[in-house]
């Protein structure tokens, strides 16, 4: 039998993304795994009752000024103490030390609202609107040192309107977010259950 994924989902404000894959894993459209915890930075993240609501475990671990690196030591112990194997952030606003992710390395993921490589960092949709693309979109992709820069798992492309604002586009992308991050989980779960399914067989010819 297959081993359900536990996935961890870090958030900073109002976890829409991370609302939208908790409950695409509940319907089953992100097919054998549970959502163990949501973890937030923020003591005040509007997330974190949206993930009490669906009976989702939260935790806060506040930064308090604290060092990157001891910070995230904090959030990774309580990650492991749960046995979480897919880190998620989901509009989570801190980047994660390399330490953190050597631990989960090839395990976090992260969305992000353009077609990266394209508007990496903050404020990616202005970045849009003022370079005057005619297309966007967003990008799920494993996160590692770079800034936005790790490899890209899957995208989809938004058309950019003349009479676009920031909000309305940014509202737009937020749609396909929603529809692109559970889509992305699953294809990345299926692939590393497939990988683990054939090393199973490869021990048990040898």
């Amino acid at each position: 039998m297959i081993e359900r994924a536990r996935i961890g989902i870090l958030i900073s404000g109002r976890g829409s993304n991370m609302i939208a894959l908790a409950d695409a894993v509940r319907a089953g459209q992100v097919p054998n795994a549970e959502v163990v915890v949501v973890v937030s930075d923020q003591p005040n993240a509007a997330g974190l009752s949206k993930a009490k609501e669906r009976g989702i475990e939260t935790l806060i671990i506040e930064r308090r000024g604290r060092q990157r690196t001891e910070h995230d030591r904090e959030v990774v112990a309580a990650l492991n103490e749960r046995q979480v194997n897919l880190v998620c952030l989901a509009g989570y606003m801190r980047v994660l030390s390399s330490e953190f992710i050597d631990v989960f390395r090839g395990r976090i993921l992260n969305i992000h609202p353009s077609l990266l490589p394209s508007f990496p960092g903050l404020d990616a949709q202005k970045q849009a609107l003022e370079h005057g693309v005619k297309w966007t979109g967003c990008t799920v992709h494993f996160v590692d040192e770079t800034l936005d820069g790790g490899p890209i798992i899957a995208q989809r492309v938004v058309a950019v309107a003349d009479d676009d604002t920031v909000e309305s586009l940014s509202a737009r992308i937020l749609d396909e977010e929603h529809k692109l991050y559970p889509e992305a989980v699953s294809l990345v779960l299926a692939n590393s259950q497939a990988e683990s399914g054939k090393a199973k067989g490869s021990d048990s010819e040898s």
